[in-house]
């Protein structure tokens, strides 16, 4: 093994000491690239892939999470409040640390009742109740996308036996923003509304917001004080106008394209609160409420008196008795009385009419439309509408705002050149960067393929540079007829099958020359032949001594 490896090395040097200038280059850069393809071949398949673990972590959670992987010996990368690992241990290594509660965020929650503490004070539950609550509010509220962390303070009243109305929950919300954005009023509305329905008693108008930026986000709308009020009426008045003011922008934009006409609509608003209630009655339409009939019959009698003397004995019992005995006889009166009583209702109709705050008292819009341009480049020039046209226009507007001529509502509407020079530029500076990113990034691609090609136009010039070896052989290849067979040692065993002439065989030798492409043709005519010659040519000078003499 050893002898030929040596042989190999000999005949290896043999052939650098036979090559030119030009050919040991070329070898060379060969070499050079190969080994440089398969280092950074290895380098590629052992570099490991890195994908992000936790982003926007704060200095102790960041703490926290560097040392369990330091536990778990799982290689990271570490830069601020991000951290990244291999991509194939990304959720592996997440539901590990969720299993130890890592990354928390800032503030405790409710789990610091997970261990129990008996004998603590009512004041201390209390205190960490708040605490646990403030802890899983900024948690909750760092969850939104426009809100990079969080942090609640609440201030409960004091348990006290008589009740103060003048006392009740408060709380402030500090929000550090992403890009020391503007936080919009649908989130802020949000948090505060998720403050107020976690704590018992609070209230949304008692919820203050601020930002990192030290901006008061939160507004005070408390219904019962006049700052409240205004800004209740004067976000509702806002409302209405963007309202109106976008049903007839999108209609414009859709008749005459995008960016060529301006809405904007001024509303009033009613804020009064009426309630009227009115009753009429109907004299003609009666309607019987009572009738009551009464039928009397009453009966009286009457005797006609006898006449008799004046005297003394007209006085006398005895008379009287003889005198009543004698009277005359006697007559009965019957009477009949009916009495009939009707009481009538006269018809009534009661409205009662509540109109709330709210409505429409006044509108006024205001519309600017571009002028027509027609023609291109230089030729470009406005071109004004027809009054049929602008008619046209304002009865359309009219109709999609609510204008109402008989309310009073205005419409105006004009024709202007519109000023825009400043998008024009900004688009070209947009075109020209997009052009150069363009650019940029197909020449940064067309690095390395432009460095492989110049490579590869190296060595195609080297290899047209480089001679045409020409290879002596003693007599032409066709005519050797060896008896040896061929084994690289110059050595046979007498078959006839082999290239080399043996030891004192006599032929007339005629030199000849074969080039490359004779040398590729006679290869594929007889191999076997061919490659004992070659072996022989590259050990000129290590031969029999009949060779060398």
């Amino acid at each position: 093994m050893n002898q030929n490896l040596s042989k190999l090395l000999g005949q290896l040097r043999d052939i650098w000491g036979q090559l030119g200038a030009s050919q040991r280059m070329t070898v060379a850069a060969a070499t050079f690239v190969l080994v440089a393809g398969l280092v950074s071949l290895s380098i590629w398949s052992s570099h490991a892939d890195y994908a992000l673990l936790y982003g926007g972590l704060s200095d102790t959670e960041a703490a926290k999470v560097v040392a369990a992987l330091d536990d778990a010996k799982v290689p990271y990368k570490a830069s601020g409040g991000t951290i990244l690992v291999p991509q194939d241990k990304v959720y592996a290594m997440r539901m590990q640390l969720a299993a130890k509660n890592i990354p928390q965020g800032d503030g405790v929650g409710f789990e610091i009742f997970d261990k129990p503490n008996f004998g603590i004070s009512d004041f201390v539950q209390r205190a960490d109740y708040t605490r646990a609550v403030q802890g899983e509010l900024a948690r909750t509220i760092s969850q939104i996308d426009e809100v990079q962390s969080a942090r609640v303070m609440i201030v409960m009243p004091e348990n006290r036996l008589l009740l103060d109305k003048d006392q009740y929950p408060t709380a402030s919300v500090f929000v550090r923003v992403r890009g020391n954005s503007q936080l919009p009023s649908q989130t802020i509305n949000s948090i505060r509304f998720l403050v107020a329905n976690s704590v018992q008693g609070l209230k949304p108008n008692h919820v203050s917001v601020v930002d990192n930026l030290g901006n008061v986000l939160s507004e005070n709308s408390d219904d019962n004080s006049l700052s409240g009020l205004t800004g209740s009426q004067l976000a509702q008045r806002r409302n209405v106008e963007q309202y109106l003011a976008k049903k007839g922008q999108d209609m414009l934009d859709s008749v005459l394209g995008p960016g060529q006409a301006i809405v904007r609509v001024s509303a009033e608003i009613n804020y009064d609160t009426l309630s009227q209630t009115q009753e009429k009655y109907d004299p003609d339409g009666q309607v019987v409420s009572t009738q009551t009939k009464n039928d009397d019959e009453m009966s009286s009698s009457t005797a006609s008196s006898p006449s008799s003397p004046v005297g003394i004995s007209a006085n006398t019992s005895t008379a009287t008795n003889s005198t009543a005995s004698a009277a005359g006889p006697v007559n009965n009166t019957v009477n009949h009385k009916i009495t009939d009583t009707t009481q009538y209702v006269i018809s009534k109709t009661t409205s009662n009419l509540i109109q709330a705050a709210g409505g429409i008292k006044h509108i006024s819009a205001a519309v600017t439309v571009a002028e027509q341009m027609q023609g291109t480049g230089a030729d470009r020039k406005p071109v004004s509408r027809t009054p049929e046209q602008m008619d046209k226009l304002r009865r359309v507007i009219a109709s999609a705002v609510g204008v109402d001529p008989a309310r009073g509502d205005t419409i105006t509407i004009e024709e202007l050149p519109f000023n825009d020079q400043f998008a024009t530029d900004m688009t070209h500076e947009l075109d020209v960067q997009q052009k150069q990113e363009f650019w940029w990034t197909m020449a940064r691609n067309a690095v390395y393929p432009s460095l492989g090609l110049a490579a590869l136009f190296v060595l195609l010039r080297l290899f047209k540079r480089t001679p045409v070896q020409e290879i002596p052989l003693g007599v032409p290849v066709g005519r050797l007829v060896a008896r040896h067979n061929g084994n690289g040692n110059g050595h046979g065993n007498g078959n006839g099958h082999g290239l080399a002439p043996r030891f004192g065989d006599t032929f007339e030798p005629q030199p000849g020359v074969v080039t490359v492409d004779v040398l590729n043709k006679l290869i594929k005519e007889n191999p076997a032949n061919m490659t004992q010659a070659i072996r022989d040519w590259m050990n000129k000078g290590q031969g029999r001594p009949s060779e060398q003499n």
